[in-house]
């Protein structure tokens, strides 16, 4: 049995590469494709049934997805961001969920107000990966792909909550709005505490103790785990806890990684387990559909599906009725900052306000709920809230994923960058990072300039152009010198790399560069001193 569930796994993972390299030659995102095939799949005669279990989800999935998206999430961009950011991960959840409690309670026959709340916290929260990937290989204004994916870092913690209480007020007959919202607040904050706690934790064993490159990859395997569950057992935001741990560590991960090794294989881990992960999560809601038409019960198909099909559009609407306010009240109230110049102010709204797809979170927190009520009896709609889930999933994930790039296109909407070409940034980055070098030498190293001749030709190659230092590292295995002299220029080198590590940070902290080009000139410098170091220290 271990042994065929083993298999059942392999051969899940190489059908979702399989799609997803197909998924790539039509040009559709692979999260569409992977949930529409495992639609398909999942109807084929003598296919066995997948039963999620929401504590999968929850466990195993959802604490590395959010640590991978924090970690490569620029906290200079977070913080820049932050209103709108904030505005749509708590307030849109909370307008969503009342808008759909209000509705799905007057429309479904013995639907209360708090299940109405209970739907709502489910679909609430969209997709972090779906919007991610519709939008990877779309040309628009970096501002939005930032402020998309900074909410979709939140609201899952937004719309849990709201989920939990609501799910409380279901089981026990009894809410109160006051303690709710302080719980709410509470759960949050405490959320944040915990994960910075277990992060700086975990920067002090990065930072001082003598780790490899193999344990600072496992260690940054576990920590959102640590955070995750830590803050769960005291009843508080596990999601809060995995996102501000992973923005402190993600900004702290030039001083944690002693080792260039250590952030290469690192940044290879985690590429190779969030493909994995995203992949196996969206093949796996497709698979799910029928289950959950199975224990639908005794509501009919169409019933459900005009239900699910109502809510849906109910929630399309209101994000797209609640982002336009957040662009126009400020340029109505005067903040001609906020005003673009290029772009009328309907356009940027229109893309954040049909860039809503659910996905994951609103599936496995539909699981969640219990099958049993407290006195023994069955939990009122629980099967057709859960269909409801599903096609609200399906529905913004495909229409809206497939149309996207449609709208895109069609407003024609013009970028204005927040920062230079990359090729400007780039030149300008390499230019103090070769500024700083040349000083390092001139100040430390005068003597070594003088008397070694490596030396001296290393501070000729920075006066003139950093791509003949690369050329030179690449061609010293040719070189038949001395060891002794080999050696000094080694370690003047990883001194001078070292510096430049610095130099980035304080570049990081001005602001007047992307950080994506920032830690692409760090990746650099990690692949030039990887030339230098022995592969022995993984």
């Amino acid at each position: 049995m271990f042994q065929e569930n083993i298999l059942f796994v392999l051969v899940l993972l190489f059908a979702m590469f399989m799609l997803i390299m197909l998924a790539q030659k039509l040009k559709i995102s692979y999260p569409i494709f992977l949930v529409l095939a495992g639609l398909a799949i999942s109807f084929i005669p003598g296919m066995p049934k997948i039963e999620l279990e929401p504590e999968l989800i929850f466990l195993i999935f959802l604490p590395p997805l959010l640590y991978e998206a924090a970690w490569y999430t620029s906290w200079n961009d977070f913080w820049k961001w932050r209103r709108p950011i904030g505005m749509l991960a708590f307030g849109l959840v909370f307008f969503t969920s009342v808008i759909i409690a209000y509705v799905s309670s007057s429309m479904i026959p013995g639907f209360t107000l708090a299940l109405g709340f209970l739907l709502g916290g489910i679909i609430s929260p969209p997709d972090a990966v779906a919007a991610t990937s519709v939008l990877k290989n779309i040309k628009i204004p970096a501002r939005f792909t930032k402020v998309l994916e900074g909410e979709s870092l939140i609201n899952d913690a937004s719309s849990l909550i709201v989920f939990r209480f609501a799910l409380a007020a279901v089981l026990s007959g009894q809410f109160s709005f006051g303690e709710a919202v302080g719980q709410f607040f509470s759960a949050a904050v405490m959320g944040v505490l915990i994960g910075l706690a277990i992060a700086h934790v975990m920067y002090v064993i990065h930072r001082f103790l003598p780790t490899t490159p193999s344990i600072d990859a496992t260690l940054t395997l576990m920590s959102p785990y640590f955070m995750y569950i830590a803050a769960e057992h005291f009843h508080f935001s596990g999601v809060m806890a995995v996102v501000s741990g992973g923005l402190f560590l993600s900004y702290r991960s030039h001083e944690i990684f002693s080792h260039s090794n250590s952030r290469i294989q690192t940044v290879g881990v985690w590429a190779t387990l969030g493909f994995a992960l995203n992949g196996l999560v969206f093949i796996l809601i497709g698979l799910e559909l029928p289950v959950v038409i199975e224990d639908l019960g005794h509501y009919s198909i169409a019933d459900a599906v005009r239900y699910g099909l109502v809510i849906s559009l109910i929630t399309i609407l209101v994000r797209l009725i609640y982002v336009f306010p957040i662009a126009y009240v400020p340029v109505w109230l005067g903040n001609k900052k906020r005003m673009d110049t290029e772009n009328p102010l309907w356009k940027g709204p229109l893309i954040v306000g049909w860039a809503g797809m659910r996905g994951v979170v609103s599936l496995a927190s539909a699981l969640s709920i219990p099958l049993l009520m407290k006195d023994g009896s069955a939990f009122p709609h629980r099967n057709l809230i859960l269909f409801i889930t599903f096609i609200v999933i399906l529905v913004t994930l495909v229409f809206q994923g497939l149309t996207l790039p449609l709208i895109i296109k069609w407003i024609k909407i013009k970028d204005i960058p927040d920062f230079p070409p990359e090729g400007e940034q780039e030149a300008a980055i390499k230019s103090r990072l070769m500024g700083v070098a040349l000083q390092r030498i001139n100040e430390r190293y005068a003597r070594e300039s003088a008397e070694n001749e490596l030396v001296g030709f290393l501070k000729q190659q920075l006066e003139n152009d950093i791509a003949i230092m690369r050329q030179r590292l690449d061609s010293l295995e040719c070189v038949d010198m001395e060891r002794e002299e080999l050696e000094v220029y080694n370690s003047v080198l990883l001194d001078l790399y070292e510096v430049q590590r610095r130099e980035l940070f304080l570049i990081r902290k001005e602001k007047q560069f992307s950080d994506e080009e920032i830690r692409r000139q760090e990746y650099q410098l990690d692949f030039d001193e990887a030339k230098i170091i022995a592969p022995s220290h993984g």
